[in-house]
Parts: structure tokens; C-alpha cells; sequence
């Protein structure tokens, strides 16, 4: 377990701590304020334990330069409004510079302030040690709660650790808590469902879950790889041609071990990419030449979403089909309906998922909705979070 905000004395000590204000913007308008008020628990629990803070964030990708149009002077606005308070806006192109020194030095209890976007400078993403000292120079303490840039190691989700005590926020606290104990102690049956469109992306995550979980359901894109490899046609669908042994190898592993990997008995085809396209449903082995398959069909939406039901634990990363589209939304819609009613402990790994999940209105039934898309996935593979394994151990 690691150290949280609740581990250490913050009172009179200035804070710094790394969210993630990547949060979408139109004409410099934020359209959706998630990532923002997901940070508020933490910012507002060292406030009330007087501590003066100091934000930092990346927004979008300004390519290590100076950039207004990846201010993040709306989400300091935003910040005031949701926090009732002023919150001071360290508008520096090189985001720490003698100005914000000074301002941080004399910042006081209860004072809120945030820096310029982190990514105007390239020694960011490089984790420069010059520009983690830069940051760390401004207080006391390190606290991370970015579970979305968690699995990068730039200089201000790793490298400020080299220079300050460092622990996690309430969120990803709450993230590690939800996915370690989803994958590491499920209640069983535990249940994967795994879409989006490669397999290649899912290698790790696959290999990872197959010694851990009962049932591994694949849909989405993915699913057609696995349907070419057992010698049928896919039609114009998406498939990883290169990657047909791999998926051999990925169900002979799966036998093996006594997983149960659950492929589509059924699609919804259409002619060409598009959400107007012509469409019918077919047995997965049936799919016609010049056709695609964009979502699983209702057979195999009514099969996965039983196994949903029945399970003690459900993770799930990646759609069944192009959920964009109305008329192939109707596989994904089933899996996220059927995790909705479950009693199951319900994680979703961010992304495409998360995004589904909020497009049919059941966030409020899900237990997890993870914030960081690749962050979840990385953890999911198994692999260490570099912006978590910096922070002190318990």
C-alpha cells in the first residue's frame, strides 16, 4: 500500500500536487468538467488541514512550447468557481520562474495556486531532472493524484519524487484500491470483458488475465482476429493478419489454464464505415465478402451479458463494436446494461469504455469508473505505474 495525504502532517507546508486538468475544450470553454471536480477531494481535504497548495497539470499536447491555446488559465477559473475561492493563476511560459517562486514562497495557508501548462516545456515529458527540481523547489511536499498520466515517467509525476516525500491522493488511491483488489482479490466468478479493435493492444492484458480470471470475453475489432484464426472469413473486417498465431496461442493458453475465453457467435455486418450504412446480423462464421463486422450480434450480446450477470467481479476495457454509431451500439450497450444490474463489483478501465458508460447514462451503477485510460490498461497488463511506484510505501 502507499502513503496518501492522510499519512502525513500537511499543515503549514506547502503542496504540490499533480492532477490531470486534460479536460476537453471548445473556443476555450470547457465541455466537460469531470477530470476537474475528480480532483477536488484531495485539493480540499489539504486546504482544510492547512496546507497551502499548488496545482500542476499537462493540458493537451502544446509539443514543449508555449502555446494559448492549452492555457490552463478556464480550469484555474473553473478551479475558483468550484472551490469558492480565488485561485491564483501562475501564467509563466517557462511554468516555473523567479515570479512563481516568489509567488509559492509567500503563498499561505488555505491559498490555492496553479501553474501553466507543464507541457510548454519539453523537459516534461523527457523527465528532465533540472525542470523536476524546478517544480519540486516550489514546497514541502509531492502528492500525486493523476492516475491518468500515472504511467508516464515525466518529471512532474516521477521525477519531483527525487526531491521531495511523496504520496497519493484520494484518487488514485480509490483507483489503485478498485483495480488492485479487482484483479489481485476478485470476488469470484471474475469476468473480463475486453474490446476495442487489436488484439495487439490487449497482448498484455489478455496473457495478464488469463492467470487470473474464470472468463475472458472478447469483442469489438479484436474479435475477428480470433475468427480468422479459426479458419473463417471476415469479410472487409477489421484483423490483424500478422497476428493470427498470437491468437492461437492466446486460446491454447486460456484451455490450459481452464479459462473460459468467450468469443461472438453472431455479428451485425455492414458495407462500408459508416453510421447510415446497410446492415443485417450473421453467424460469425457466415461473414460475406465486401462486408464488415461493426458490433457483435444480439445472440452473442444476450450470451456475454448472462456471463456478466452471474459474475462476482467484472472488469471491463474496450467496446464491443463502434458504439459511436447508433446502429452498432447495441453489443456495447448490452455488456454495460447487464454490469449496471449486476450485485458484481463493476471496473470500468477508462477510455472507450468509461466514455459508453457515461453515452447510456449507467455511470451512477457502476462500483469503478477508472480516469485514466492508459494508466488502467498498464495496470491491467500487470505492469509497474512509474508515477506509483515513487510514492512512499506504508
Amino acid at each position: 500500500m502507499k502513503k496518501t495525504v492522510k499519512d502525513i502532517d500537511v499543515k503549514g507546508k506547502r503542496v504540490i500536487c499533480r492532477c490531470d486538468f486534460n479536460v476537453p475544450m471548445k473556443d476555450g470553454v470547457i465541455t466537460d468538467t469531470n477530470r476537474i471536480t475528480a480532483a477536488l477531494p484531495t485539493i480540499k481535504y489539504l486546504l482544510e488541514n492547512g496546507a497551502s497548495v499548488i496545482l500542476m497539470s499537462h493540458l493537451g499536447r502544446p509539443k514543449g512550447k508555449p502555446n494559448p491555446d492549452y492555457t490552463l488559465k478556464p480550469v484555474a477559473d473553473k478551479l475558483s468557481e468550484l472551490l469558492h475561492l480565488n485561485v491564483i493563476f501562475a501564467d509563466a511560459d517557462a511554468v516555473v520562474d523567479d515570479a512563481v517562486r516568489a509567488e509559492a514562497k509567500y503563498l499561505e495557508p488555505g491559498q490555492v495556486m496553479l501553474l501553466q501548462n507543464l507541457r510548454y516545456r519539453a523537459e516534461e515529458e523527457a523527465n528532465d531532472p533540472g525542470f523536476a527540481k524546478d517544480l519540486a523547489s516550489l514546497a514541502d511536499i509531492y502528492v500525486n493524484d493523476a492516475f491518468g498520466t500515472a504511467h508516464r515517467a515525466h518529471a512532474s509525476t516521477a521525477g519531483v519524487a527525487d526531491y521531495l516525500p511523496a504520496v497519493s491522493g484520494f484518487l488514485i488511491e480509490k483507483e489503485l484500491q478498485f483495480l488492485g483488489e479487482a484483479v489481485n482479490d476478485p470476488k469470484r466468478p471474475f469476468v473480463a470483458v475486453l474490446g476495442g479493435s487489436k488484439v495487439s493492444d490487449k497482448i498484455g492484458v489478455i496473457e495478464n488475465l488469463i492467470e487470473k480470471a474464470d472468463t475472458i470475453i472478447i469483442g469489438g475489432g479484436m474479435a475477428f482476429t480470433f475468427v480468422k484464426a479459426d479458419g473463417y472469413g471476415v469479410g472487409t473486417s477489421l484483423c490483424e493478419e500478422d497476428k493470427l498465431d498470437l491468437a492461437r496461442d492466446l486460446k491454447k493458453k486460456a484451455a490450459d489454464k481452464g479459462v473460459k475465453l468467450m468469443l461472438p457467435v453472431d455479428a451485425i455486418v455492414a458495407d462500408k464505415f459508416a453510421a447510415d450504412a446497410a446492415s443485417k446480423v450473421v453467424d460469425i462464421k457466415e461473414i460475406p465478402e465486401g462486408w464488415m463486422g461493426l458490433d457483435i450480434g444480439p445472440k452473442t450480446a444476450k450470451i456475454y451479458a448472462e456471463e456478466v450477470k452471474k459474475a462476482g467481479t467484472v472488469v471491463w476495457n474496450g467496446p464491443m463494436g463502434v458504439f459511436e454509431f447508433e446502429a452498432f451500439a447495441g453489443g456495447t450497450k448490452a455488456v454495460a446494461e447487464a454490469m449496471a444490474a449486476s450485485d458484481a463489483t463493476t471496473v470500468v478501465g477508462g477510455g472507450d469504455s468509461a466514455s459508453a458508460i457515461n453515452q447510456f447514462g449507467l455511470e451512477d451503477k457502476i462500483t469503478h469508473i477508472s480516469t485514466g485510460g492508459g494508466a488502467s490498461l498498464e495496470f491491467l497488463e500487470g505492469k509497474v505505474l512509474p508515477g506509483v511506484a515513487v510514492l512512499q510505501d506504508r
